[in-house]
C-alpha cells in the first residue's frame, strides 16, 4: 500500500481528529454505494480504510513513523550481510549494504544459490558448505509472506430496523457465492462497516479481509429519524369522537394505546423510550379512515353537522 499519510492527504504531524477528519471525507467519496457505476472505488475506499486502520492505531503509527514497518503493517528489513554473521568477507549479494527483504524472500523461495533451503547443502567436493539463510531467512520469508496478503473486499449488506434493534446476526453472500453469518455490533449505525477477518481475495500468504458495509433496509411500517421512530396507526371516526383502545406496532411487538375522546387526526403520540434501541421515543401519527364506499347514515349525519351545528377549523 502507499504511504497512509499520502492515501489520507494529511501531514506527519497530523492528530487523530485530522486523521479522523479526513478518512470520513474518503469514505463518502469513495464509498461504493455513492459510485455503483466506478469500479474504482472499491479499491480507493479499501486503501483509505487500511491507511486508517494504520494511522488509527497510536503503536503502529510510531512504528511506521520510526520505519520499522511498511504501509500494510509489515516489518521492514534493513539488510542482511552473511558475512558479518560469520565474522568473514560479506557473502554472495551482500555487496552495496546486504540483502532487501525482497531479495532475501526471493533467495529463500528459490533456495540460496540453486540449493534447497535448510541447514548445511553440499558443495562442490562434496564437503558442507554453509547456507546463510538456515534460520535467518525463515523469518525474513515469515515477514514478507504477510506482505502478500490478498486483497480486502467490499460487501454490501442490508438489514431491518427490527433485526438491528435487537441485535444477532444476519446472512451476507460474499462475490464467490458463499453464505456468512455476520454478528451484528450493539447499536448498529447506518453505513457501518463490519471486518470479517480472512475472508478477502486469496493471497501467496494469507487471504484478505472481508469489509462488509451494513444499510437500513426501508422499512414498510417505520420511518426512522435518528434514534426516533414515526409510525402511521389507521382509527376509525368513531374513535377518534368516542375514544378507544388500539394496537400501535413497535419494533419490540405491538402494544396498546389508549386513545382520549375527541382525539384530533393527524395528532403525533409519544411512546417514550419506545425508538431505536430504546435510546428514541415512536411517534404514533393517527390518521381516521372513513368507511369504504361511503355510508348514507355517515353523510346524513354530517350534513347536519354542516347545517345545524357548523365549526370553523381554519381562518
Amino acid at each position: 500500500m502507499r504511504d497512509p499519510y499520502t492515501v489520507l492527504g494529511v501531514p506527519r504531524s497530523a492528530t487523530e481528529k485530522d486523521i479522523k477528519s479526513a478518512y470520513r471525507k474518503l469514505a463518502k467519496k469513495y464509498h461504493p454505494d455513492q459510485n455503483p457505476d466506478d469500479p474504482s472505488s472499491h479499491g480507493k475506499f479499501a486503501e483509505a480504510t487500511n491507511a486508517y486502520d494504520l494511522l488509527n492505531d497510536v503503536e503502529k503509527r510510531a512504528q511506521f513513523d520510526r520505519g520499522e514497518i511498511d504501509g500494510d503493517g509489515n516489518p521492514k528489513f534493513a539488510g542482511f550481510n552473511p558475512g558479518a554473521a560469520r565474522g568473514g568477507r560479506a557473502g554472495p549479494g551482500a555487496a552495496g549494504g546486504g540483502f532487501s527483504a525482497e531479495d532475501i524472500l526471493k533467495e529463500f523461495m528459490s533456495g540460496f544459490g540453486g540449493q534447497q533451503r535448510g541447514g548445511a547443502a553440499r558443495g562442490p567436493a562434496g564437503g558442507a558448505q554453509w547456507d546463510p539463510f538456515a534460520g535467518q531467512a525463515t523469518s525474513a520469508a515469515g515477514a514478507g509472506a504477510r506482505s502478500m496478503k490478498g486483497e480486502d473486499i467490499v460487501v454490501n449488506a442490508t438489514v431491518s430496523l427490527e433485526d438491528a434493534h435487537k441485535g444477532g446476526s444476519i446472512s451476507v453472500r460474499m462475490p464467490t457465492g458463499k453464505v456468512l453469518s455476520v454478528k451484528l455490533p450493539d447499536k448498529l449505525e447506518e453505513n457501518q462497516q463490519i471486518r470479517l477477518k480472512g475472508q478477502g481475495s486469496p493471497g501467496m500468504a494469507e487471504p484478505g479481509d472481508a469489509l462488509v458495509t451494513v444499510r437500513f433496509e426501508k422499512s414498510k411500517q417505520f420511518r426512522r429519524d435518528g434514534s426516533d421512530l414515526r409510525t402511521d396507526v389507521p382509527i376509525t371516526l368513531y374513535e377518534a369522537v368516542l375514544g378507544a383502545k388500539v394496537r400501535v406496532p413497535t419494533l419490540d411487538g405491538s402494544v396498546e394505546l389508549n386513545l382520549p375522546p375527541g382525539i384530533e387526526t393527524g395528532k403525533a403520540l409519544r411512546l417514550k423510550g419506545k425508538g431505536l434501541y430504546g435510546d428514541g421515543d415512536l411517534y404514533a401519527n393517527l390518521k381516521v379512515v372513513l368507511p369504504p364506499g361511503g355510508d348514507a347514515d355517515l353523510e346524513a349525519l354530517a350534513r347536519f353537522m354542516r347545517d345545524q351545528k357548523p365549526y370553523k377549523v381554519r381562518d
